[in-house]
């Protein structure tokens, strides 16, 4: 019968196309309701059990309802119960789970219907988020729920928990913070968790094994990952504790954002999508080869309706039900330009303030037309929804996937003008030669929040292994200044700023470039080494600091930045300079920010005399290092200096405690 259907005729779209939103297992305390949407089924079956796994099920006909949706109601109290459909499709029947599932069994081979009021820790529904005026305001760091307290000397009871991230208190050998309290102590304003979504590839059974990975691998899009809960196999647990380390981190004051990846599913031919409406949620050739622009096997057809739908409705549920406050979209190139823009417009129903971003291209070819692709070049078509700035990261350090080809801060000729794009969002600027920027040779961003900077992610080589592959020959004390100036760069620029988990602690994965499964030992946060360079912690502290003190460093528009971010002329190359003037709301009237990444010290001419240091190859923050009373400053080598005028910081001979 499925052969028979044409999913792209008008025919399809008045019969199949459901937009109702009960879709999945709807709990009632009496009765439970379920609804799956199976347009080419021959009949379905809802098959029950007591438990996610070892068990024998119940069998519960449904029956055919309206656009391709099949339906049943079942009394009583069925939290607890657990479930899948068994979907019959040319004579051949093969169970799957329901792709709306909000709770499953362990490693997700059956959905379970949940109460969800039963999950909510204590003060979930009084539960307060942090302000967010404007997105320039965000300052993100992206963390794996496992590296970022698996760790021997985390200081951590439940290593690699969800719980273990919501526990108080913790400090590390040296007695330093560890965990949620050096999020806090950082100040960064956003945490984006790695996947938290059910993946497929560790083993839920077997967590005494150091399995391993990121999370790019989904298996149930609504339900929690087990291998981060006490028990996966209760469907109950995983969601009760993924609620209380949201919480946790929101009473600190902390947003969160989920990393997703609707692009692809990690099984194809035998996937829960696919076993119950084959052809349909897949982009496939004629000859129902799956297309593979994820480079993992398959891409969801987002342009297809139940498609967007299932995304679109997964989206807002996560919002609503787990109070997350941004969602970062994994290979955002594979969606089509009208899903990003439908997502957007619904979270902003739910609330304006949740932030988008995604990665600005794709992993292999597709055949969703370039135009159509949320893509980097497309994003002046995705009003309240940002992108990646790869021209600005590997401008600053080199390539990600040359491992030798340096940047700005590590040595390499003719960075300045993608330095310079970089520094205005990658928004329309008449002191920006585009011609010269390394990839994209034309504003891309209208607006600045959409373009986020960063130096390095889970991707790729940390900033400090990329660096020392780029110079093997360089003494320890230039590579942390160079590692310094990059975060330094990021940090003061326009846009939204991006830190990869440790990156303030000289994180190293010991050279390895795709760490995805690569165990504890590789991935895991060296608590020591916050010890061992705190007075990085402490820089990249203060940056942060000034950042989010001074409006002056996050303008919201593109004219903004183009009227009161002028560049300086510099005595050599690579240097970048620039002035900001009367920024709005900002009390520091003139603001001159030089970036120097030769090997010797350089004199550049400020605009005017009397001026304090507030940023300078050592120490950063709010507070005056020291004064300069004439119109040149000479900046060290592989430095980053930020100047005030003296008139508007106030008595510059009172410096009071400086962060170091």
């Amino acid at each position: 019968m499925q052969t028979r259907l044409n999913f792209s005729s008008q025919e399809f779209t008045d019969k199949y196309h459901y937009h109702g939103q009960d879709l999945g297992a709807t709990y009632h305390f009496s009765s439970s309701s379920f609804r799956v949407w199976a347009p080419s089924a021959e009949n379905v079956v809802l098959v029950t059990y007591p438990t996610g796994h070892d068990s024998s099920g119940e069998h519960h006909p449904m029956r055919k309802s309206v656009c391709g949706t099949w339906h049943l109601e079942l009394p009583g109290d069925l939290h607890g119960v657990y479930y899948n459909y068994l979907v019959t499709i040319d004579g051949v029947s093969a169970e799957a789970v329901d792709p709306y599932a909000k709770a499953c069994g362990v490693n997700g081979m059956r959905g379970m219907v949940v109460d969800l009021e039963r999950t909510n820790p204590e003060g979930w529904d009084q539960l307060k988020t942090a302000p967010l005026h404007h997105f320039t305001d965000a300052i993100i760091y992206e963390l794996h729920i496992r590296d970022f307290t698996i760790d021997h000397d985390s200081g951590v009871v439940n290593k690699g928990k969800y719980l273990g991230l919501a526990e108080h208190g913790t400090y590390s050998p040296q007695k330093l913070a560890t965990g949620l309290y050096h999020l806090k102590e950082l100040g960064v304003t956003h945490v984006q968790l790695m996947p938290i979504f059910d993946f497929f590839t560790v083993d839920e059974t077997k967590l005494d094994n150091p399995e391993y990975n990121w999370g790019y691998d989904p298996h149930n899009f609504n339900v929690p990952e087990g291998s981060y809960a006490t028990d996966p196999y209760n469907g109950a647990v995983r969601i009760r504790e993924l609620k209380q380390m949201i919480k946790a981190l929101k009473e600190q004051g902390l947003r969160v954002i989920m990393d997703v990846v609707y692009n692809h599913t990690y099984l194809s031919e035998n996937s829960h999508l696919n076993t119950i409406v084959p052809g349909y949620y897949y982009r496939q050739d004629a000859h129902g080869n799956f297309h593979n622009g994820s480079g993992c096997g398959n891409e969801l057809a987002t342009e297809r309706f139940m498609v967007r739908k299932m995304i679109v409705d997964s989206i807002c549920y996560w919002a609503r039900e787990y109070k997350i406050d941004g969602f970062r979209f994994d290979l955002m190139g594979l969606f089509d330009l009208a899903t990003i823009n439908e997502i957007r417009s619904r979270l902003n129903e739910i609330d304006p303030t949740i932030i988008m971003f995604g990665e600005g291209w794709v992993g292999g070819h597709s055949p969703l037309p370039d135009h159509i692709k949320a893509i980097k070049g497309n994003v002046g078509q995705l009003p309240g929804t940002g992108v990646f700035n790869d021209d600005f990261r590997d401008a600053i350090k080199g390539h990600v996937f040359f491992h030798h080809q340096a940047g700005f801060v590590n040595g390499a000729t003719g960075m300045e003008e993608s330095i310079k794009c970089g520094i205005v969002a990658a928004t329309a600027h008449d002191q920006v030669d585009y011609s010269q920027v390394l990839y994209s040779h034309s504003a891309w961003a209208a607006e600045p929040s959409q373009s986020i900077n960063y130096n390095s992610s889970h991707d790729n080589l940390t900033l400090w292994d990329k660096l020392q592959e780029t110079n093997p020959g360089e003494s320890q004390e230039n590579l942390v200044a160079m590692h310094k100036l990059a975060l330094a760069i990021v940090l003061t620029s326009q846009g939204i700023p991006f830190l990869h988990s440790g990156s303030e602690l000289l994180r190293t994965k010991h050279g390895h470039h795709n760490s995805y499964n690569a165990r504890d030992r590789i991935n895991k946060i060296d608590w020591s080494r916050k010890s061992r360079y705190f007075h990085v912690f402490r820089y990249v502290q203060g940056l942060i600091l000034l950042r989010k003190t001074h409006p002056a460093f996050r303008m919201q528009t593109a004219e903004a930045v183009r009227e009161k971010l002028r560049f300086l002329p510099m005595p050599a190359g690579h240097m970048v300079g620039y002035v900001i003037s009367e920024a709005d709301m900002d009390p520091w009237r003139q603001i001159v920010i030089v970036f120097n990444a030769n090997q010797i010290p350089k004199t550049i001419h400020l605009p005017g005399v009397n001026w304090v240091v507030v940023v300078n190859k050592d120490q950063a923050g709010v507070l005056p290092l020291e004064t300069i009373s004439v119109p040149y400053v000479t900046v060290p080598a592989l430095a980053a200096y930020v100047l005030v005028d003296a008139a508007s910081i106030g008595d510059p001979k009172v410096p009071g405690e400086v962060v170091n």
